[in-house]
Parts: structure tokens; C-alpha cells; sequence
């Protein structure tokens, strides 16, 4: 394996760990998430490239609109959350209260 697809796969494990250290704070988890998604997407791109699989040129288009819309989501909820209790602690809020 080379050096470049070592580096992605530790910097998805490192946004993983980042996920599941920080799960508490939401701005925390949405930039762990963005940083799982461009490593999956590079890594998915120099695969394409390199194996020169010429049916499979969208898949990484395909994951930068699925990440784009996770990020708009994940954007709308922060939003929401923090004009609401002021703050993005998670573990104090109750999404299910009216």
C-alpha cells in the first residue's frame, strides 16, 4: 500500500477517534464528519485513477453531493440548536421536548 492511501486511511481514523471523543459538542462531530468524507473522497478518487475503472468516475461525485448535503443538514441543525439553547453542548439537550 502506499504512502498517500497509509495517510487518508489514518486521517479517516483520526476524524473517526475525533467523532467518537468529541461526540458531545456538534460543531465538533460535523467537522470530524467532513474530515472522514474528503478522505474517503480522495481515497476513492486516486482508487478510480489508479485501477483505471472507467465505470465508476461518478462514485466520487456522488459522495461530494451526498457530504455536501450532510454538511447543509448538519449546518441547518447547529443553527437550529444554537439559536434554541445557545449553546452545542448535546448532551444537555432534549430533542425530543416540545
Amino acid at each position: 500500500m502506499p504512502y498517500i492511501y497509509t495517510n487518508l486511511f489514518l486521517a479517516f481514523l483520526t476524524s473517526l477517534l475525533g467523532m467518537l471523543i468529541y461526540r458531545s459538542h456538534l460543531m465538533s462531530s460535523l467537522l470530524c464528519l467532513e474530515g472522514m468524507m474528503l478522505s474517503m473522497f480522495i481515497m476513492t478518487s486516486l482508487t478510480i485513477l489508479n485501477l483505471h475503472f472507467t465505470l465508476s468516475n461518478m462514485i466520487p461525485i456522488i459522495l461530494l453531493v451526498f457530504a455536501a448535503c450532510e454538511a447543509a443538514v448538519g449546518l441547518a441543525l447547529l443553527v437550529m440548536v444554537s439559536n434554541t439553547y445557545g449553546l452545542d453542548y448535546v448532551q444537555n439537550l432534549n430533542l425530543l421536548q416540545c
